[in-house]
């Protein structure tokens, strides 16, 4: 509700655009004023806009706390000595009677009477928060504007404040970008560290058995979970060479047609609908795998072990006749196709970006196109090709629908992409899925697999700056 008035600050912040320009112009005659009446303008609308905005978003952090405070410390005795469960409970029922909706629960006599009363008393505390924010939200914005239209002088720099005001909300952006990423690491090595003081290090990366699971009771098998992570690393990296087979040469070699040898028309038809799969959900790329390429494989397979069973190849044949849907091969083969579009684009707009000049340069040795392309363009694009494939891997890293239906949730050591596996992903997701219990070593191991996933991810960045500085230093 609080929002409600940003029309009524959009409307002051216009109008204090209008008034300081003309104000500006007004003060401006027969002078040379260091700023332009529109950058005066654009001062004396910041100073209106940015007060308000602050206390709207200060309110719609803080409102909900203090409305809850103002409101249990008037209830009844009788309320207060609820558990705080109990007493939240009661407050979001009374708030719903108070609004004419039912209450969730059923309460005792003593309660039940007190609803009424309770939530139209929090509806009035609730209906004076936001006046009283709305209120000075705008008081604020006509002190900012009295503030400025009262320095309005042709000698002020309007336009360095204005710029500085710019500055100062790109900076905030890309501080916010950096908290971000330093709260997301500190949350998962805080978390990480944890699981690893119940589990050891070289257990966790070097273990080949991955069973999560508690037992309930110390005389079953797994009573204290095996957290070996090997497999679930085997089975991401299996499935991520399996895509990037098929991304890799499909997309560069597209790109390079489509960039070197298409004409004007076959490009801009072909390029939309490539770039047409990078919009396609990943679970319908998962319907495609489990309802069609899946099933397409697993007869495929099993008629080529019916042809060998009872030949030399006996017990190849008998293990091709026990092939299922779903297997490794099965989801890296659709993740290619997913990770096309991203491999392709991005490497066609790189090799357009390669100067002409080099171009001509190889035309004018008597290259060929083939061997232009071959010896000076694709070297020269090579940090941004490389760059390319490094979002397709870290985006088949990444990946989680396309293996849950596509490859199992088995974790398996094991390279054979005939089999079921798992990845990383899909393991953090279904150990972070439904009601968990923070302080178990099981919910714990979500944060050691993101932890180690990150690290792997970082190093994989570094090896490809390293590749473009390596090469951009011989072709700038």
């Amino acid at each position: 509700m609080t929002w409600l008035f940003l029309p009524i600050l959009i409307a002051a912040a216009v109008a204090a655009y209008v008034g300081g320009r003309a104000v500006a112009r007004r003060r401006g005659e027969g002078e040379h004023p260091h700023s332009r009446p529109g950058q005066h303008g654009a001062y004396a609308l910041i100073w209106t806009a940015v007060p308000a905005l602050a206390i709207l978003i200060a309110a719609s952090v803080f409102s909900a706390p203090i409305e809850r405070q103002l409101t249990a410390s008037g209830a009844p005795e009788a309320v207060q000595q609820l558990e705080p469960f109990r007493r939240e409970a009661f407050f979001a029922d009374a708030r719903s009677v108070g609004a004419g909706r039912p209450a969730v629960q059923i309460w005792p006599a003593p309660y039940a009477e007190l609803l009424p009363t309770e939530g139209q008393r929090a509806e009035r505390i609730s209906r004076m928060l936001e006046i009283g924010t709305g209120v000075a939200a705008i008081l604020a914005g006509l002190l900012g504007a009295l503030f400025v239209f009262n320095q309005i002088r042709p000698g002020m720099r309007a336009r360095n404040r204005v710029e500085g005001w710019i500055v100062g909300v790109l900076f905030v952006c890309s501080a916010l970008a950096i908290l971000t990423t330093v709260g997301i690491i500190a949350s998962l090595v805080y978390d990480a560290m944890r699981f690893f003081a119940s589990v050891p290090i070289a257990e966790f990366l070097f273990g080949t058995q991955w069973s999560p699971q508690t037992a309930i009771r110390a005389d079953q098998v797994g009573s204290t979970g095996a957290f070996g992570a090997l497999p679930l690393f085997a089975g991401t990296f299996l499935i991520m060479l399996i895509a990037m087979t098929v991304a890799a040469p499909v997309g560069l070699f597209s790109a390079i047609y489509l960039s070197e040898y298409a004409g004007p028309v076959f490009r801009a038809t072909v390029k939309p609908v490539l770039e047409i799969l990078a919009g396609v959900p990943t679970v319908v790329y998962g319907f495609f795998a489990a309802l069609t390429v899946g099933p397409a494989f697993r007869v495929f397979f099993n008629e080529i072990g019916a042809l060998l069973v009872g030949g030399p190849m006996d017990g190849l044949g008998q293990y091709l006749l026990l092939v299922q849907n779903q297997m490794a091969l099965v989801a890296g083969m659709v993740m290619g196709i997913m990770l096309i579009p991203f491999v392709s684009s991005l490497s066609d707009d790189i090799i357009n970006a390669v100067p002409q000049s080099l171009r001509d340069g190889s035309y004018a040795m008597g290259a060929t196109k083939s061997e232009t392309v071959k010896r000076v363009l694709l070297p020269a694009a090579l940090p941004g090709v490389a760059g390319a494939m490094l979002l397709a891997m870290s985006r088949a890293i990444g990946e989680t629908m396309i293996v849950t239906m596509a490859a199992g949730l088995a974790a398996r050591l094991t390279l054979n992409p005939l089999d079921t596996v798992t990845t990383v992903t899909v393991q953090i997701v279904t150990l972070l899925t439904g009601d968990q219990e923070f302080n178990s070593p099981k919910t714990l191991s979500a944060f050691g697999l993101g932890l180690t996933l990150f690290l792997v991810t970082l190093a994989l960045n570094i090896i490809a700056q390293r590749i473009v500085q390596t090469y951009r230093q011989q072709y700038d």
